[in-house]
């Protein structure tokens, strides 16, 4: 006889507090919506406090939860460290952390160098959020979680080109809101380490039911021309490339109990990119 048991209910975040660390990017907001509205209370990090909270009382207005803006520049020790005593004051625990935030660099002139003159200075700014952020995020929340006793999810978002490297033929005539475009190797190289720690995170903590996991998110429509557009929808088996909204349920998945056996493990959102 089967066991009685309401699958649905294993989705449910209801009474759960999340951190979403670069919660007002374009793939962050959705990421926010869709654990309030599967009933989390919500923390949106990121670094302009204002616009942090007026989306927090967006969601809070939408879905009902307790949600707060928070200032934070993750790359620095300092902030994180305030940032996870400001949760806890509004929140008293930390159930899921989504270790989002990443930088592209506001010169774009810089960040979108080709490899033979990219400068270790642009290179070491990008490290210090893609990477660096994630793991004082990860030290500082991961470290609650396991005070707390009672185990928790992360969910690190890493990119398609963490695992793959990008196919340099897109990117003629690609423009991105004006501006010609590339992938730079510090984004894949920053984003395939995120991977590594994820695992090596999920096998440290796993002994206090702490889940580690890597959202791998294809590219998203949001804001390139034409012509990045077929280029990259042609290397894409479904044609296209992605929309926000369908990344979020596979984060979803992996910060509820669904997902309570899996750690140390990807999951790849990108049309089938990957396969080719």
């Amino acid at each position: 006889m089967l066991k009685e048991i309401s699958y649905k209910n294993l989705f449910s975040l209801e009474g759960k507090t999340a951190v979403v660390t670069g919660g007002l990017g374009i793939l962050g907001k959705r990421f926010c919506a869709g654990l309030a509205e599967f009933g989390a209370n919500v923390a949106v990090v990121d670094l302009d406090e204002k616009e942090a909270e007026a989306f927090a009382r967006e969601l809070t207005g939408r879905y009902g939860r307790k949600c707060s803006g928070i200032a934070c520049d993750v790359s620095s020790p300092g902030n994180v460290k305030d940032m996870v005593a400001k949760v806890l004051n509004e929140f008293s625990e930390i159930n899921i952390l989504h270790n989002n935030a990443a930088s592209k660099s506001a010169d774009l002139n810089a960040f979108f160098a080709p490899f033979e003159e990219y400068s270790l200075t642009e290179w070491r700014k990008v490290m210090s959020v893609n990477l660096d952020g994630m793991f004082l995020v990860a030290q500082a929340v991961g470290s609650q979680m396991a005070r707390q006793c009672k185990g928790g999810s992360i969910v690190q978002t890493s990119s398609v080109y963490g695992i793959l490297a990008p196919d340099q033929r897109i990117y003629e005539g690609s423009f991105y809101l004006g501006h010609e475009i590339n992938t730079p190797a510090v984004y894949s190289a920053s984003k395939a380490a995120v991977i590594g720690l994820s695992k090596y995170l999920a096998a440290y903590w796993a002994d206090k039911n702490i889940r580690v996991n890597t959202l791998i998110p294809g590219g998203s429509q949001s804001g390139q021309n034409d012509t990045f557009l077929r280029n990259y929808s042609a290397r894409v088996p479904m044609g296209r490339m992605g929309q926000p909204d369908e990344m979020v349920a596979a984060l979803v998945y992996l910060a509820s109990e669904a997902s309570s056996y899996v750690t140390g493990q990807s999951i790849v959102v990108d049309g089938g990119l990957s396969v080719w």
